[in-house]
């Protein structure tokens, strides 16, 4: 499946996923969260150890997505509890948990396949990162791409290298542009993850960071504000050091997002702005607000500033 979006007019100031899958699909799809198994490249020893300091993996997949009870058994208690609200759509099994792309090609021939094989799922969805994909496996997922829908989702987080290294990212800004630019070569759909919110990183430096991500031939950008979460390094920094921390109000929050979408590419499709980790989980920031409530305040505040998506994007 090459990409080749077609446009549709929105009535959103912005370019949301549901149009995204409309023009793929012409209808919507669920994503259905699965733990290969994987691990991740600073975790396992290939890059470092101790994985990213923001991270509790558990904090960010549903309760059925547990690698022990196999690929078809997650998609199938996935498939039960979205069809009560959504019966009879198409799923995209969403590889979410670690790297999704971080073991040998053979490995992921058969994990990739068993979800394929799912006659509900219409195609793949990989979470990973730059460092975890090589040649051989994107030139696998540009052949399953010419006629299934396959899309990486690289974690990108931020575009200055000391930010990344102070998180223990395990790779840089370049590394990241190029994996996207290759995954795009090859025909597969490419989407952008950025954490706002990151200590050492301006709120300028933000802006610009998103800006120059979607100059990358990148379909999708996915936003979120940085939380604390417990069981990570960073829960400990921020008891010991608080003060290294500018965590945003949700209005403040507000303010950036849109001040972001203002300056991205214009036919850039935007995913989500808002992380919702579960309470037990969280330490900081507490907004309460669902990524649904987020976006309907953002379309307000556009409307207010009488602004749109690339009002100020600059080639």
């Amino acid at each position: 499946m090459k990409p080749e979006i077609t446009t549709r007019t929105s009535e959103r100031r912005y370019r949301d996923h549901a149009a995204f899958s409309r023009a793929i699909f012409g209808e919507r799809v669920q994503k259905l969260s699965i733990d290969g198994g994987f691990s991740c490249p600073n975790r396992d020893g290939s890059r470092g150890r101790g994985g990213c300091t923001f991270c509790n993996n558990r904090a960010f997949v549903p309760g059925y997505c547990r690698d022990e009870h196999g690929i078809t058994r997650q998609l199938e208690e996935g498939v039960r509890f979205f069809e009560r609200k959504y019966s009879g759509q198409k799923y995209l099994a969403y590889f979410q948990a670690y790297s999704g792309t971080h073991a040998p090609l053979e490995v992921l021939r058969e994990r990739y396949g068993e979800a394929l094989a799912h006659p509900l799922v219409a195609g793949l969805v990989i979470a990973t990162r730059p460092d975890a994909v090589t040649r051989e496996t994107l030139d696998y997922l540009g052949s399953l791409a010419r006629d299934r829908y396959v899309c990486l989702e690289f974690g990108v987080e931020s575009t200055r290298d000391d930010v990344l290294a102070r998180v223990n990212r395990g790779h840089g800004v370049a590394e990241a542009e190029r994996a996207c630019r290759e995954s795009a070569r090859r025909g597969i759909f490419t989407g952008v993850h950025l954490i706002l919110g990151l200590p050492g990183e301006s709120r300028q430096e933000m802006i610009e960071g998103a800006a120059r991500v979607s100059r990358w031939p990148v379909h999708l950008l996915k936003l979120h504000q940085l939380q604390i979460v417990k069981g990570t390094r960073m829960a400990d920094e921020y008891r010991s050091r608080p003060g290294d921390f500018s965590l945003y109000s949700l209005e403040e929050y507000l303010d950036l997002v849109v001040d972001i979408v203002e300056r991205v590419r214009p036919d850039l499709y935007l995913e989500r702005f808002v992380n919702q980790t579960p309470e037990e989980y969280l330490v900081a920031p507490r907004w309460g607000v669902k990524n649904f409530e987020f976006t309907a305040m953002l379309e307000r505040r556009m409307k207010e500033r009488e602004t749109r998506q690339g009002r100020y994007y600059k080639e």
